[in-house]
């Protein structure tokens, strides 16, 4: 299947992940919930690709309090990694267990071909990061999950990111002693979930020497910065993690409803993406081409 797949290797997507967050440009992660978006993503010229725990639920019908297991999280980072180049980021949410389950969660996720994680300081069962109602572990209890999932890795390049939730619970002064602790454990990446405005991504930047990740999801409680914002703040990377899932089921809420009311999708056809497109998508012709050129040939003869 050469030329068809991804042609980057995992430990290349992982170089290209921590390459970027060096590179003084900020890194844009759009969620992808399945891996047929994440080409979109890469075509149209993202940096990389998220994969979202509140997406896999959804996408699951489950709501976004830790139901979801290991197994699914990761063999869905493995379909969405496996065709794209861009190197793919996923939520692990608090790990799956104890310090020893999340050792584990790094080992299989680097298995899987993803090239980072976000490890969160929550309690078990964790709530969406923008509702109201979280709890959040003691510090030195996320100091071990974080050991554990450092000492786990295999692939130096692997990004292990620690997300806070601290900031709406203890305040954003504890959010930043937690953040430091983290860095302290080995964390590469920090993310502070439920940041509110600029000012406040602006404290953290200043109070923090590793990179940032900023979550710009919507109807939150972070107003939508823009990246050229977030970058001159000093943020290295942020994330869009259920803008695709909720433009997708916005359209075809509306395209369900209209084929109810009148019996035909008729009128929707300017609002599909044509089959040709798809195909496109799809490099649909380059697998015709190599399903002729494997059997295009004549057997030579045994001598």
């Amino acid at each position: 299947m050469a030329g068809l797949l991804a042609a980057a290797s995992a430990a290349d997507k992982r170089a290209a992940f921590r390459a970027g967050l060096r590179s003084g440009r900020i890194q844009r992660f759009p969620g992808a919930f399945n891996p047929l978006v994440a080409e979109l993503i890469q075509e149209i010229g993202f940096e990389g690709v998220y994969v979202s725990g509140a997406v896999l639920s959804a996408d699951l019908g489950l709501p976004d309090i830790g139901l979801t297991t290991l197994t699914e999280v990761a063999s869905r980072g493995q379909q969405i990694a496996r065709v794209t180049d861009l190197p793919a980021l996923i939520d692990a949410d608090t790990g799956f267990g104890e310090p020893m389950s999340a050792a584990r969660t790094v080992s299989i996720l680097e298995d899987a071909g993803i090239a980072g994680c976000h490890l969160e300081d929550q309690v078990n069962p964790k709530r969406c990061g923008h509702l109201d109602g979280k709890a959040v572990v003691p510090t030195d209890e996320m100091v071990r999950r974080l050991r554990a999932a450092v000492s786990a890795r295999r692939d130096p390049n692997f990004v292990i990111c620690a997300r806070t939730d601290a900031a709406g619970i203890e305040g954003l002064d504890a959010a930043i002693a937690r953040a430091k602790a983290y860095v302290d454990a080995g964390a590469d990446l920090i993310f502070t979930e439920a940041l509110h405005t600029p000012p406040d991504f602006e404290k953290f930047r200043a109070a923090t020497a590793v990179p940032l990740l900023a979550n710009m999801t919507e109807f939150g409680k972070s107003e939508l910065i823009p990246a050229s914002t977030l970058e001159s703040i000093g943020y290295n990377a942020v994330i869009y993690p259920v803008s695709t899932l909720r433009l997708a089921m916005f359209a075809a809420e509306s395209g369900l409803r209209e084929i109810f009311e009148h019996g035909t999708q008729s009128g929707l056809l300017d609002r599909m993406q044509h089959r040709s497109r798809l195909y496109e998508l799809l490099r649909y012709e380059r697998y015709n081409e190599f399903d002729s050129d494997i059997f295009n040939f004549t057997p030579g003869r045994n001598q």
